[in-house]
């Protein structure tokens, strides 16, 4: 995948912990675990609203394009 997640950054950045997050958002520790690790195919744009309320930034905070990444298709 292209796309790389960095919630451990912001998360770090504020002093936060995962559960914290995901109970201020309001989805499953596992759900945002799922993103968190890169293992997510999608993101409501509701989610990542709320992300970033929670977490103050912005959506390219969280979200980066790497064109190198492994998981790349050929």
């Amino acid at each position: 995948m292209s796309i790389i997640v960095d919630i451990d950054v912001m998360l770090a950045r504020r002093k936060m912990g995962v559960g914290e997050l995901a109970e201020k958002v309001g989805i499953t520790p596992a759900n945002l675990s799922v993103l968190k690790n890169g293992r997510a195919r999608a993101v409501r744009f509701t989610t990542l609203a709320a992300l970033c309320e929670v977490l103050d930034c912005q959506p390219g905070d969280l979200l980066r394009y790497s064109p190198g990444s492994p998981d790349s298709p050929a």
